[in-house]
């Protein structure tokens, strides 16, 4: 199993549902969040008594983090490029890490029946 973490605009969440329903993913967790990758931003450069300030502004984002089997990884990386990239900065990461174990709570089932 892999945990898949997607950092996207907001406005791709509704994409990124459909592309997730397609690969049968079953389920979802979406948190609001703020960050900003290699562009900072906007920078707003200034200076203060000879030292050089930058002002790091942090922008909107979504984390969305799904389980997935190992099989179903590429499909839905292909997926995510295809239909949530526009080609400029911003667009978001994705991380891959893997789920050694996983359990329902309310059943207590484990592994790929769990997800």
């Amino acid at each position: 199993m892999k945990k898949v973490e997607l950092i996207i605009r907001p406005d791709k969440l509704e994409k990124l549902k459909v592309i997730l329903n397609e690969c049968n993913v079953g389920g979802i967790t979406v948190t609001s969040a703020m960050g900003c990758g290699n562009q900072k931003g906007n920078v707003d450069v200034s200076s203060y008594k000879g030292i050089e300030v930058v002002n790091m502004n942090l922008i909107p984002k979504i984390k969305a983090e799904v389980v997935v089997n190992d099989e179903e990884v590429e499909k839905l990386l292909g997926l995510i490029y295809e239909n949530l990239s526009s080609g400029t900065v911003g667009d978001g990461k994705v991380f891959i890490t893997t789920v050694d174990e996983a359990m329902r709570i309310r059943t207590g089932q484990r592994g790929k029946k769990a997800i």
